[in-house]
């Protein structure tokens, strides 16, 4: 026979090791304040190119840019050289330098062609200095450049080769230089939510006071969080370590709609609204109506009578076409002008009417 006493016990524990399935932690909604990458730039060549680098009566930064590098190197060239490289091709080189990153490290580069090569594969990146915003020299880059695979179709017939005048060089730069990144200043670290959000601001708040103490996280606005942190850096680090795992359960998001304007595609979350309105767009007449439906029991049923609304959406074209869709929603307004021909054009026209007069109950944004 089971113990009742322990079943009640087990169901508590399990109760309280299942987190909100709602709810994120702070890393996940929030930045520390001054902890961030900072993006790095040079300049620079890549050489050993199977005859596909750039055509240097095209490009002639390339051949500038060699004669300098022979010259720094002791090779001096007659005056009025013109060189033919085939071999060669002028790149842009990026990275970015993550916070605390010491001098000795590597990080990751990225090698684009500025010129007319027509592939980086199996070059090689001579060292380019990397710079900050600053103008300061933070990494030095140099390495094979790795461009990406070539693989065939299902078929096996066709090759399919990806993009070739962009390639990484994983660990190519060793940073020379770092950026002074302190964890917070005097007695506060602040975080900054990625979004601006009052109530997922205030959320956090609570969250943090009632784990750690009262008073030690205030909101100084909707974004910006202000905690009371320990003295001494190892347990400043341990103190955002445990508040980055504090989980907080956000705030709903606005109602939103998002129209790519190239392909047409709409995406829209669960909040958006659409009041009754009427839209007349070329050959297109749209028209979203709301109509009371009444739900009433049975004679001898002891419920009650219940009201609610309906909407109906009329769709109609010069060519006769009608689409009656029942319970609508601004997702059967989009399915039914698709399903009428309507072009990308014609529905970003549509739902920007029915935003300006009000009907479109979210804010629309357009990619």
């Amino acid at each position: 026979m089971s113990n009742p006493i322990l079943s009640i016990l087990l169901c508590a524990l399990i109760a309280c090791g299942v987190p909100d399935a709602n709810a994120e932690r702070l890393k996940e909604i929030a930045n520390i304040q001054g902890v961030r990458e900072n993006q790095l730039i040079g300049y620079g060549l890549v050489v050993g190119l199977d005859g596909s680098g750039d055509q240097t009566t095209q490009t002639p930064f390339t051949v500038q840019s060699t004669i300098s590098m022979l010259s720094q190197l002791g090779v001096q060239l007659p005056p009025g050289t013109s060189l033919q490289l085939k071999n060669v091709a002028a790149v842009m080189v990026t990275a970015s330098l993550p916070p605390f990153a010491r001098p000795g490290q590597t990080i990751d580069v990225t090698v684009s062609s500025i010129g007319n090569a027509k592939s980086l594969r199996g070059g090689t990146l001579l060292m380019a200095p990397l710079k900050g915003a600053d103008g300061q020299i933070y990494a030095i880059a140099q390495g094979h450049v790795l461009v990406g695979g070539v693989g065939a179709s299902s078929a096996g017939s066709q090759v399919v080769v990806n993009h070739l005048s962009v390639g990484r060089v994983p660990s190519g730069a060793s940073v020379e230089r770092s950026v002074p990144t302190a964890l917070g200043q005097a007695e506060f670290v602040h975080l900054e939510l990625k979004q601006t959000d009052f109530t997922t601001a205030k959320r956090a708040v609570d969250a943090i006071n009632e784990q750690f103490g009262v008073g030690t996280a205030i909101a100084l606005d909707g974004r910006t969080l202000r905690l009371r942190a320990p003295s001494t850096q190892d347990e400043r680090v341990a103190f955002v370590s445990n508040v980055e795992n504090v989980e907080v359960k956000a705030a709903p998001s606005v109602a939103k709609v998002i129209v790519n304007a190239r392909t047409g595609s709409v995406v829209m979350n669960q909040f958006v609204r659409v009041e009754p309105c009427a839209v007349a767009h070329g050959n297109l007449s749209v028209t979203i109506s709301t109509q009371a439906a009444v739900s009433q029991p049975n004679a001898l049923g002891q419920g009650q009578t219940v009201t609610t609304e309906q909407s109906q959406i009329d769709i109609k074209q010069d060519k006769g076409q009608l689409v009656v869709v029942q319970g609508a929603n601004l997702g059967d307004v989009i399915k039914a002008l698709n399903a009428i021909g309507a072009t990308p054009q014609d529905l970003l026209s549509i739902l920007q009417a029915m935003k300006a007069a009000g009907a479109l109950r979210a804010e629309l944004e357009i990619i």
